[in-house]
C-alpha cells in the first residue's frame, strides 16, 4: 500500500472544543477538544482504528516529552511540510478518551495567531483538521498512521451536501476542499455557480 496525505475535518461541535485562557501575566489562550475521531467511517470514507490513533498521540507525545515543538498551521496546506508563516499555534499535548485522539493547542502571538485568538474571541467557530499519513485499504481503514500536526480551519462544510462520490473525488483533488468551500460563498453569483457546475458535470463524467 501507498503511504497518503491525511487530512480529516471537524467542525467546532464536532471537536467538541472548549476555550481555555492559562492564568499569569501571559494569559495564553488554548483550544481544547477531539483532533481526530476513532473507530467510525468519517466524512472522507476512512477509518482510523483507537489502537492507530493511540499509537500515532503516543508517538506526538514523545516529541513534544523530547523538546520538539510540534506547530500547526491556518488551514491546510497540500502536504506535510509546516510553513511557518502560517503557524497560528503549538501543540501542548495530545491524549485518549476513549476512541478518540484529543489534543491541547496553544494560541501563539504570530500574526495568524493573533487572527485566530481575534475570531474565536469574537465568537467564531473554527474547526480543527489533523494532519499525517498513512495507508489506506480497499476499505478505508488506515493503517500505520502518524499525526503530523493538527490546523485549525473554517467550520467545514456538511459533506451531505455533495452525492459522496463528487465530494469525494474533490477531496482527493489538489485544491479540492477549496472548491467546495468556493461553491458555497459564491451562491449569489449565477455566473460563478454555472462555471462551477460545469466542472462537476466533468468531473462526474471522469468518475464513470
Amino acid at each position: 500500500m501507498v503511504r497518503n496525505v491525511l487530512a480529516e475535518h471537524l467542525s467546532f461541535d464536532q471537536a467538541k472544543i472548549v476555550l481555555e485562557r492559562e492564568e499569569g501575566e501571559g494569559k495564553s489562550l488554548y483550544m481544547n477538544g477531539i483532533c481526530i475521531q476513532g473507530n467510525i467511517r468519517n466524512q472522507n470514507q476512512r477509518v482510523y482504528s483507537s489502537k492507530e490513533i493511540g499509537r500515532a498521540v503516543e508517538t506526538l507525545n514523545e516529541q513534544i516529552a523530547g523538546g520538539y515543538s510540534v506547530c500547526g498551521e491556518v488551514d491546510h496546506p497540500e502536504d506535510l511540510k509546516i510553513n511557518l508563516d502560517r503557524v497560528s499555534h503549538m501543540i501542548t499535548k495530545m491524549w485518549m478518551d476513549g476512541p478518540n485522539g484529543y489534543g491541547k493547542l496553544k494560541i501563539l502571538p504570530t500574526p495568524m495567531g493573533q487572527l485566530i485568538q481575534t475570531m474565536l474571541e469574537s465568537g467564531v467557530k473554527l474547526g480543527v483538521s489533523s494532519r499525517g499519513s498513512g495507508e489506506v485499504d480497499g476499505d478505508g481503514n488506515v493503517h500505520g498512521f502518524e499525526i503530523i500536526t493538527v490546523d485549525i480551519v473554517a467550520q467545514p462544510s456538511a459533506p451531505g451536501a455533495y452525492p459522496t462520490p463528487v465530494y469525494e473525488h474533490l477531496m482527493n483533488q489538489t485544491g479540492g476542499y477549496k472548491a467546495i468551500l468556493t461553491s458555497n460563498e459564491v451562491k449569489g453569483d449565477p455566473k460563478a455557480q454555472q462555471y462551477i457546475a460545469e466542472s462537476l458535470r466533468n468531473i462526474i463524467s471522469g468518475l464513470k
